[in-house]
């Protein structure tokens, strides 16, 4: 019996991921390993951070004294949960490190494969 929705699904129209729009893991596929009696562990592939100098930067901010990387994401994305963009923009791999030191200068980049930006 054909499945409409299977076929949506292996054509890419609906998307599988667990994970929100917003998240770090949305793209990160889901992989299953079975061991050899048999038991299926669930787990995402490994997500590999992006090179920060192949990435487009939109804004820069400059962090200031009481700043939270959630709050500039909002700021800057409109979202707090895409604080990890920035991250990745850093190549940090401790976001909670990014808005220690005011004056420190965070880039704003769109996410990896996009184009356009700020020079």
């Amino acid at each position: 019996m054909h499945d409409p929705l299977q076929a949506l699904v292996d054509a890419g129209v609906i998307g599988t991921s667990p994970f929100p729009e917003n998240s770090r893991y949305h793209a990160v596929p889901v992989k299953c390993h079975v061991t050899p009696d048999g038991e299926v562990i669930v787990h995402l592939a490994r997500r590999f951070l992006p090179d920060p100098a192949a990435l487009v930067p939109i804004a820069r901010h400059r962090v200031a004294q009481g700043d939270r990387l959630d709050l500039v994401a909002a700021r800057h994305l409109g979202d707090p949960l895409l604080f990890w963009r920035i991250a990745d923009a850093s190549g940090e791999l401790a976001p909670e490190t990014l808005t220690d030191d005011a004056g420190r200068v965070l880039t704003i980049a769109l996410p990896e494969g996009f184009g356009g930006g700020i020079a």
